[in-house]
């Protein structure tokens, strides 16, 4: 998985996970504060409603303003009473002393009839009788409540008999008025009992439909004198609707974003791991430590960075240990022959040796192999940085090799070597004409050094897939397959006996090696102990010839 897709699903993440848990937890808290809301109201409602039925069921709707006033007051609910005709009977926007406001929501029936429960099963006649029973009961019932409030008395309501009240003093000490009795319509059915059989026999059949039937001819014949149902509105148009509390809302943000900033730390932190170990070996490097490395785990472009940067930490150490082996290269190299010339020119100058023609031309050829090996770390310093200034042309490698043949012909003749080209046809390449034959020579030298007597030296010049190579291959001593690894290094001799005098100041291959790679070019050694050595040269071809 890339960094970059990494990172696009921890954001991803932690946004659906702070979205969806403030949703949630919103949701939660507002469903919460609703249901209370509405069973708060629902409770209010059913306050109201059974309180005022209470009051209805006592006979008369009188004195109903107060029960309003009080149950506003309790509740903190708009409360308007009318009749089924739409006659107002109390209003508590009214009774506060302000205009009513339009109602809100259908409104609720309150009926203060009681739900008479006979005794199913039994026979019609007996029906009858105790329906007729219940009426009077009920129209008595009525009569007492009414002398008891009329005289200032409370009353309270039991229900003994098929749950038809009986209305009594609340007070024992303060009964129903005699007078008031008295003066009381006469008790009595309002039919007769064959009249009250004929309406009860279809209610005999049970189950629900016969309560309802019972019920419906228990009010047709208390019509008369029962108290009426009434219609309740509870609340206003105008009034707001509950809402949320905001110190719930404001601790559910704060819980929500302290998740999301620990959930953000947590995934950072492994995202960012890698980064900050980056950071820390970047630092130490920078400090000269350059053998720390970076733990590499997994192939996004974290991984490929610091992969990249443990390549560049070897190539700095390894470059590290090249300069230092440089240095000390050198120094070897340079102590001997410097300690000479000193200790030539103090026995000069104290008189202990002559100051002969072959002294002098010793320390001057001394002098020439110092220089040669500065000029030599010259052009492999210039060569490695880039500075060597190369004269491209399109020159023909068959050509080269003819040309590097006949002004080493010399050489190898005197060492009884033979030099010979094998091109069998021109093969170009762009190239430093000059440079090139500086490479050529310097192969082809070794070569002969390593030549016994009678040998050959032969340059092959030879295409190479869709390049050119050139290559100078002898049949001298060959070199072991534990030195080939070295052959390009500075002041290497695969021949350890051979110092500076008779193997040269062991830069050239380096140098050669360096000239090629600024060609574009690559240098490769094949070689087999006491068989023979091959140093191929492979060289882009020139574009044309590509063409």
């Amino acid at each position: 998985m890339s960094f970059r897709l990494r990172v696009l699903l921890m954001t991803m993440l932690i946004a659906v996970t702070a979205t969806s848990a403030t949703a949630w937890l919103t949701l939660r808290q507002a469903s919460r504060e609703f249901t209370a809301s509405v069973t708060a109201g629902q409770d209010d409602i059913a306050l109201i409603t059974s309180t005022l039925a209470g009051h209805g069921g006592l006979g008369t709707w009188d004195g109903v303003a107060d029960r309003v006033r009080e149950l506003a007051g309790r509740t903190g609910e708009r409360i308007r009473v009318v009749t089924e005709t739409g006659a107002v009977l109390a209003d508590s926007d009214l009774l506060a002393g302000r205009a009513a406001r339009d109602t809100a929501g259908p409104p609720t029936l309150v009926d203060p009839r009681p739900v008479v429960r006979l005794p199913e099963g039994d026979s019609v006649p007996r029906l009858a009788e105790d329906m007729m029973t219940a009426i009077v009961q009920y129209q008595r019932a009525l009569r007492d409540a009414a002398c008891l409030t009329a005289g200032g008395g409370a009353v309270r309501a039991e229900r003994p008999l098929f749950g038809v009240p009986v209305l009594v003093a609340a007070d024992p000490d303060r009964p129903v008025s005699v007078n008031c009795r008295k003066r009381a319509t006469k008790l009595r059915p309002t039919m007769t009992s064959g009249q009250m059989e004929g309406l009860l026999r279809p209610c005999v059949s049970g189950g629900a439909r016969s309560a309802e039937c019972l019920q419906r001819v228990f009010i047709a014949q208390t019509a008369a004198f029962a108290p009426q149902p009434v219609q309740v509105y509870v609340g206003a148009r105008d009034e707001e609707p509950p809402k949320l509390a905001g110190d719930s809302i404001t601790v559910t943000a704060v819980v929500v974003a302290a998740a999301a900033v620990v959930v953000a730390l947590l995934l950072s932190r492994r995202v960012l791991r890698p980064i900050a170990a980056l950071t820390r070996a970047s630092r130490r490097l920078a400090a000269g430590d350059l053998g720390d490395r970076v733990r590499v785990r997994g192939a996004d472009e974290l991984a490929e960075l610091g992969r990249t940067f443990n390549q560049m930490a070897d190539s700095l150490q390894q470059s590290e240990e090249r300069q230092r082996r440089m240095v000390a290269d050198v120094a070897h190299e340079l102590r001997t022959p410097l300690a000479n010339l000193r200790g030539y020119l103090e026995a000069l100058k104290d008189g202990v040796l002559p100051a002969t023609p072959e002294v002098l031309a010793s320390l001057h050829e001394e002098a020439l192999l110092q220089q040669r090996i500065v000029d030599d770390l010259q052009d492999l310093a210039m060569a490695e940085a880039g500075a060597m200034t190369l004269h491209v042309v399109r020159l023909d490698l068959a050509e080269l090799a003819e040309t590097c043949r006949v002004s080493h012909a010399a050489l190898t003749e005197a060492a009884g070597v033979t030099l010979r080209v094998d091109a069998p046809r021109p093969l170009h390449v762009r190239g430093d004409p000059d440079r090139l034959r500086q490479v050529l020579g310097n192969l082809i030298r070794n070569a002969t050094a390593a030549s016994r007597p009678g040998g050959t030296i032969t340059l092959v010049v030879r295409p190479a897939g869709g390049d050119a190579s050139i290559s100078v291959a002898d049949t001298g001593t060959g070199i072991s397959p534990a030195d080939l690894p070295h052959l390009f290094d500075r002041f290497w001799r695969a021949d350890h006996a051979r110092g500076r005098e008779s193997g040269g100041s062991g830069l050239g291959l380096a140098i050669a090696r360096q000239i090629v790679t600024n060609h574009g070019g690559t240098i490769v050694a094949a070689s087999r102990p006491d068989v023979g050595t091959t140093m191929t040269i492979t060289l882009p071809t020139d574009r044309r010839d590509r063409e």
